[in-house]
């Protein structure tokens, strides 16, 4: 916002261009009239102030106006009780009209109250006849309000108070311009005799009452150092104040209506064209230039749609209960302007907002606003910038809906994968997966060149413990410890941290912002492990298929066969479960929903409902399941590697290529020396322990998981049917 023009020099250096200072009018002291004979016609007070001139003598000079004029050279030292009662009233009515317009007389003086700016007490001299005094200070409070009234004027004019203030100040010099008009009518009704104090008493009633509402007034936005919106609720209070006099209370609400115009303006450009024209601030809507809607993709805490236009304090009473509606209608239409999709809202004459009567006019207008600016950014996000489309794309590639490329790439980058994430190659791992989406059926999906790949320096159970946002129940400090010891047993490797994430252009990051796509690569993350868990236990399951062929029962290798049965169905049924019992029903109701949306804030709803919907019936929000749950992948992915480092490896094509290397044995003894071989492998005693001791540690964990299962399946149901999944047990809801 552009600072405030700065008031020219001139304007403070040549006070007396204003009204702010008032120059004393002396008068010439006329004698005292002689009484009237009772006989005699009644006169005027100028025909009697005649009278007692002529009475004075030859020596004295004529009478005529113009001895009441300023500047006539009276003494100094007389005092308005030496004239008589008939020539006090002349001389107070006089300076009565002075008064009127703020400028002292002889015998009216102006008190400037010390620590109130332009707060003046007019105060008359003493010796004058009290029945005139009476009725001259009863017009005092009129005196004193235009000083009050003119001062807010003019110091309000100033660039540095704002337009609406500006249009304030505007309508009171308005208003007192028809004041000046009367004190110059009555001016000239005393200047043809015909105005007594009780006569100008009389014509300043029908001003009292008004120029004292506007004085309060004021009073009030100069002590508050009110401008913008304040100055309007001040404006509205009062008028509402004045219930019981119809016709102040129309004067106030004309004012209000004077001074909204400026506003109105303002937030007729903001709900039509999306623009702050707002050059002193007053306006309801802060704009932060410093956050740019890149951040959206690059920034997990971004708060671009939430803090780059934002509602202020103090906004308008009539405006409160559309506030939020003004503002978004506002953002809908910045959104189509930095996509370069330039629209205005069609106006008509009955869309101007020129007022805010009692019609509620103003409050359609603001809701077709609202409507068009909606539907406007709704179909262009939907129809040119394909919204559903992104989000199956994501679902397609980050939920893992189509798997192929992922079997691919996990054959392709497994030596890659195991390394330490600080030691992957994040280029040689796109290119692995470029080939991966090349040679399989997502190649024919444009989508897929904005897959990104990217490795994680930490666990998955230490990214959730960082990410404070997410309402986890389970303090951060125990997430940590059980990765501890899971680590210790276990080194993270790139199968463990790595993750998919997408390129997302504007205006598709207002709803896949960063924090959205963290989201999806929590999910992403779990799904992927559990993948990798299924392989390798399916690599051992095919490592003791070479047994079959031997008697094994009563021997670890039947107990190792169950067991790796088992340990394969708790992580098939954890992905099944995972896949068709959360992501799919969720994903399916919220693409039903976005169908209906009417508003982008509502896509964004409904998009993060169902992010955090998933995250926790994935068990990412319940970290004391997902840690008995890792445990167990843990478990499991220990077994695997230990079946494959203990067991021998003895498989069709080893013998086969053994039996074309030693052609002299005959078919016979070669079958007799494998199964030698197997029998001895059958029961060798470290590996028996060790199948003794997973199983051991599998059968506890799977134990312990079911009772947590069950107790809290009846506060959350779906646990009920992950306990379905993995335990094969039935729990009443």
């Amino acid at each position: 916002m552009d600072p405030a023009p700065a008031t020219p020099r001139w304007n403070l250096e040549r006070p007396y261009l204003t009204g702010r200072f008032h120059q004393v009018c002396p008068y010439r002291i006329l004698p005292a009239l002689p009484p009237q004979h009772p006989s005699q016609e009644p006169r005027t007070l100028w025909q009697e102030a005649k009278a007692a001139a002529a009475a004075q003598g030859p020596g004295s000079k004529s009478f005529s106006l113009d001895s009441f004029s300023r500047g006539a050279g009276a003494g100094t030292g007389s005092v308005i009780g030496s004239f008589a009662v008939s020539v006090q009233e002349l001389l107070v009515i006089d300076d009565l009209l002075s008064a009127l317009v703020g400028i002292e007389g002889r015998y009216i003086s102006i008190k400037r109250v010390r620590g109130k700016e332009g707060y003046v007490v007019f105060q008359i001299d003493s010796s004058m006849d009290l029945a005139l005094q009476e009725l001259t200070r009863r017009i005092f409070p009129l005196c004193e309000d235009y000083v009050l009234v003119s001062q807010f004027v003019e110091s309000r004019s100033h660039f540095k108070n704002g337009l609406v203030n500006h249009a304030l100040a505007a309508a009171l010099r308005a208003f007192l311009l028809d004041y000046q008009a009367m004190v110059a009518q009555l001016e000239h009704q005393f200047r043809l005799g015909r105005l007594s104090v009780q006569g100008l008493w009389f014509f300043c009633q029908r001003m009292m009452s008004s120029l004292n509402a506007l004085a309060v007034l004021v009073e009030k936005a100069t002590s508050n150092n009110t401008n913008g919106s304040a100055t309007l609720n001040l404006l509205q209070s009062q008028a509402k104040a004045m219930g019981g006099d119809s016709a102040v209370r129309s004067l106030l609400e004309k004012m209000t209506e004077y001074a909204s115009g400026a506003y109105l303006r303002m937030l007729e450009r903001w709900v039509y064209e999306g623009v702050i024209d707002d050059p002193y601030g007053e306006f309801f809507i802060a704009e932060n230039k410093s956050l740019q809607k890149e951040s959206l993709t690059q920034d997990y805490d971004a708060k671009y749609w939430q803090q780059r236009y934002s509602l202020k304090e103090g906004i308008p009473s009539f405006l409160t209960n559309v506030a939020a509606m003004i503002l978004t209608t506002g953002k809908y239409l910045n959104v189509m302007r930095e996509c370069g999709h330039n629209v205005q809202v069609s106006l008509s004459d009955n869309s101007k907002l020129m007022s805010f009567g009692s019609n509620h006019q103003y409050l359609e207008c603001i809701k077709s606003a609202y409507d068009f600016a909606s539907g406007e950014l709704l179909t262009l996000m939907k129809d040119k910038y394909d919204l559903i489309g992104k989000l199956r794309s994501l679902k397609r590639y980050l939920l893992l809906d189509q798997g192929d490329f992922l079997v691919h790439f996990m054959d392709i980058a497994r030596e890659e994968l195991t390394k330490k994430p600080e030691e992957i190659s994040a280029e040689k791992l796109q290119s692995l997966l470029d080939i991966a989406l090349r040679s399989t059926a997502a190649a024919s999906d444009p989508s897929h060149e904005e897959l990104i790949c990217c490795v994680e320096r930490s666990s998955l159970l230490k990214k959730l413990a960082t990410l404070k946002d997410l309402d986890c129940a389970y303090p951060a400090d125990k997430l940590a410890a059980a990765d501890v010891d899971q680590s210790m047993q276990l080194s993270i490797t790139g199968l463990e941290t790595f993750c998919l994430s997408n390129k997302v252009q504007w205006p598709l990051s207002l709803v896949i912002s960063r924090k959205a796509l963290t989201k999806y690569q929590l999910i992403f993350r779990l799904l992927f492990h559990c993948k990798h868990v299924s392989r390798q236990l399916c690599a051992a399951w095919q490592i003791q298929q070479v047994f079959r062929s031997v008697k094994i029962l009563g021997t670890p290798i039947l107990r190792s066969s169950i067991l790796c049965r088992s340990m394969l169905k708790f992580v098939n049924s954890l992905l099944h479960y995972l896949t068709f019992e959360v992501l799919e029903p969720n994903w399916h109701l919220m693409h039903d929903r976005l169908q209906t949306a009417r508003s982008i804030d509502e896509v964004i709803q409904i998009h993060d409902f169902f992010l955090q919907k998933c995250l926790k019936e994935c068990l990412l929000l319940s970290p004391e399941l997902l840690v008995k749950v890792e445990k167990l992948k843990g478990l499991c992915l220990q077994y695997a590697t230990s079946i494959q480092l203990l067991m021998p490896s003895i498989d069709v094509t080893n013998s086969e290529n053994t039996s074309k290397s030693v052609k002299s044995r005959s078919r016979i003894n070669k079958s007799q020396d494998r199964d030698q071989q197997l029998k001895l492998a059958s029961e060798n005693v470290v590996m028996s322990e060790s199948i003794l001791k997973f199983e051991a540690a599998f059968n506890s964990e799977l134990q312990s998981l079911a009772p947590t299962l069950s107790n809290s399946s009846h506060a959350e149901p779906y646990l009920t049917h992950l306990a379905q999944c993995i335990l094969g047990v039935r729990i009443d809801q």
